[in-house]
């Protein structure tokens, strides 16, 4: 997860980091509770390899990577509860939850340019005003004594199927027609850091920072991070984060964290008449369930290979669009401990926003952003599968707003056979 290194001396700063409103008050909730968590704190056990350096990923085989025709489904979760929130209203004035994707990711040469872009167009079909299904919502730590609270009581199922809705399928939705989404082009652009499976992570370089004055004290810069994890090379997962940075960048607010799971369909080159496919078969994250924080916990084999920017050089930087990368790999053991915080939502609970880190998402996913002690900002994505594999990105910034690193993680979950107490 995200770092949350212990220090006793938290060091001096002009201004520092703070994340979040004091305190809030969540919803109340019709279905059950939504576990948010505090961080969970990673220790290195074993080092495996050291660092050593690697090759820079090549552009040509990135943009080849996530070229292609993507089938998706996408959500939006509150970045305070964690709760599914309404993607869009519909034409009756209700609210809809789910959404279907058609992405087409091109690879595209430029008229003035040697290097090529990455157009990206999503058409979208909106769904499921019933939101999330309640044994869906209602996850916990693991058992009683890890969370110290109690489990919800689910509401018993009636006659009339409230807890069974249907959805219609991918396949009875002409996508090809529908809305547009977002249409977006992506080039070799500072703050983008990307790997050759697909994966990468794309934000800004700077993080406007400085004292706040009479001139300037109503501009809240507003930032979207969008971090993609792959997996298999044919299955990704994308998720945004839209955060605001008030007061001089020190007030770190979550406006919105948005989720799409998408598999690779087909070339972009080819035209499809139809989308319909029977072997698509991705569930919509309102029919998913939620990972529990118990399920990451013990020792890990972590392959990591980080991204470093390089300040100064403004030659290379003005050649490579933006900060030069050097990358670096290792390999370690580490052992995840359970979060010093795990809370369920009650109905107009009050609760410190310091303490909310993770959102335990449908899925397998999960969602963080943390400032540690020293004012480091993470941003950061995790997707975890039955098979032991925990996939990770992560963002960090200093206090001065600037790019300090982005790290893609894969994680393997040590098991043996005998039981090993934790």
């Amino acid at each position: 997860m995200a770092k949350a290194e212990k220090e006793n001396d938290k060091g001096n700063t002009k201004q520092r980091r703070k994340k979040g409103k004091k305190v809030v008050k969540g919803r109340k909730n019709k279905i059950g509770r939504v576990l948010v968590s505090g961080s969970m704190l990673m220790e290195v056990e074993t080092v495996l390899q050291t660092q050593e350096p690697v090759i820079k990923p090549a552009w040509n085989t990135f943009a080849s990577s996530v070229s292609g025709i993507w089938k998706g489904v996408g959500a939006v979760f509150s970045p305070i509860t964690a709760e599914m929130e309404p993607i869009e209203v519909g034409s009756r004035n209700e609210y809809l939850y789910d959404c279907y994707m058609l992405t087409r990711v091109e690879a595209v040469l430029p008229p003035s340019g040697k290097t090529s872009e990455i157009h990206r167009k999503i058409n979208w079909v909106t769904l499921n005003p019933h939101g999330e299904v309640p044994e869906h919502v209602s996850v916990g730590v693991g058992n009683k004594e890890e969370s110290g609270v109690e489990k919800p009581t689910l509401p018993p199922k009636g006659n009339d199927g409230t807890m069974n809705h249907v959805l219609p399928r991918f396949g009875s939705f002409d996508l090809t027609t529908s809305d547009v989404m977002e249409e977006d082009v992506m080039g070799i652009e500072p703050g983008l850091v990307f790997f050759e499976d697909g994966s990468y992570s794309r934000g800004p370089l700077d993080i406007p920072v400085g004292e706040v004055d009479d001139s300037n004290y109503y501009l809240s810069p507003t930032f979207k991070f969008e971090q993609c994890l792959v997996k298999g090379c044919h299955k990704r997962l994308r998720i945004v984060h839209t955060i605001e940075f008030g007061n001089g960048g020190s007030d770190v607010q979550i406006m919105r964290v948005a989720t799409y799971e998408e598999e690779w369909a087909s070339p972009a080159k080819i035209q499809l008449e139809s989308v319909s496919d029977p072997e698509f078969d991705l569930k919509p994250f309102s029919q998913r369930k939620r990972t529990r924080p118990s399920e990451l916990v013990g020792p890990w084999k972590v392959f990591e290979v980080s991204a470093t920017p390089i300040y100064g050089d403004e030659t290379v930087a003005a050649e490579s669009n933006g900060a030069p990368y050097v990358y670096l790999c290792t390999e370690t053991i580490k052992k995840r401990s359970l979060p010093e915080s795990s809370v369920y939502f009650r109905e107009e609970e009050v609760l410190d926003m310091q303490d909310v880190t993770v959102l335990w998402l449908p899925g397998g996913v999960t969602s963080y952003v943390d400032v540690s002690n020293d004012g480091t900002l993470t941003i950061g994505v995790g997707w975890y599968s039955d098979e032991g594999i925990n996939l990770v990105m992560e963002r960090d910034y200093g206090i001065d707003g600037k790019l300090k690193e982005v790290r893609w993680k894969s994680e393997v979950k040590r098991r043996w056979s005998h039981p090993v107490s934790l």
